[in-house]
């Protein structure tokens, strides 16, 4: 084959990939991973007036979950939190229905899935308060996230720091 052909070759294939590469988004955020189980629906529970509760269901849909958000007014939330099994100071803004589990707060995406696949013998996991820099929270993130486990019987552990 002639040499310049080659060459041309090389140099059209190159254009190609080049003009392919320009259209890549580059995303800091992680992605979900395909698993081979469908994720269960998550339904947020929610203050009509709660900013922070709108970004965490936009966060979890982000990243591949199918998210129902049900606006309830404050003393509704107190028995969803009663009717959930929240341990008492360990409440945050909005409690999350997945699955099987309840998943009080801002708990990023990872805790979740990992809940999911590995099914502890616990109610749920939740991340206390609104920490600053947690997904849907602003901010910087000060420090690890102590995400909590909890049981039927209301009894807590550590479930993960993240």
């Amino acid at each position: 084959m002639n040499k310049k052909l080659i060459i041309g070759i090389i140099v059209v294939i190159g254009i190609i990939f080049f003009q392919e590469e320009k259209n890549v988004q580059f995303s800091t955020t992680p992605l979900l991973i395909a698993s081979p189980v469908a994720q269960p629906k998550a339904v947020v529970y929610k203050s009509p007036t709660c900013g922070c509760c709108e970004l965490y269901a936009n966060y979890l849909e982000d990243r591949g979950m199918d998210v129902e958000i049900i606006s309830t007014n404050d003393s509704d939330m107190d028995s969803i939190k009663k009717q959930y099994g929240i341990p008492e100071g360990k409440e945050s803004c909005h409690t999350t229905v997945v699955g099987d589990y309840v998943v009080e707060g801002h708990v990023p995406i990872e805790v979740i899935e990992k809940l999911v696949s590995e099914k502890p013998a616990l109610r749920g996991i939740g991340l206390a308060n609104m920490p600053s820099g947690s997904p849907g929270m602003p901010g910087a993130k000060q420090g690890l996230f102590q995400i909590y486990g909890f049981t039927e019987d209301g009894n807590t552990s550590m479930y993960i720091e993240l």
